[in-house]
């Protein structure tokens, strides 16, 4: 651990620095990560004024924020499998279609949420 002796609030400074950095990586390498933020830009609003309940607005807001949080996880992931090797292998290739059917569920998870706050308001 290369920070072991680094405590207080010169680790959060740290962390905050590294969290920056990967948010940096994922947004220059990742193309799906780039077009999820380019979607929450509009939905994040719009789910603000949609929502009629602040549990309401929580959940159509917080359903959008997890589609690029679980983006990350994949494409972290993702950057493992590739750093241990480039060769086709059954479990890299398993570890990555994992990785992107989490991506999956939770778009699928944010359309679900979306559907059952609206839908009801507008039949």
């Amino acid at each position: 651990m290369a920070n072991h002796n680094v405590r207080g609030w010169r680790r959060v400074v740290r962390a905050f620095g590294y969290s920056m950095k990967g948010f940096r990586a994922c947004f220059e390498l990742e193309e799906a990560f780039r077009q999820e933020i380019f979607l929450l830009i509009p939905l994040v609003p719009l789910g603000i004024w949609l929502g009629e309940t602040p549990v309401e607005r929580a959940m159509l807001v917080g359903s959008l924020l997890i589609v690029p949080i679980v983006e990350l996880l994949n494409s972290a992931i993702e950057a493992n499998v590739d750093r241990v090797g480039l060769e086709r292998h059954e479990l890299s290739g398993r570890a990555k279609d994992i990785a992107s059917a989490a991506v999956f569920s939770s778009i699928a998870f944010c359309l679900v949420v979306w559907a059952l706050i609206l839908l009801p308001k507008w039949l």
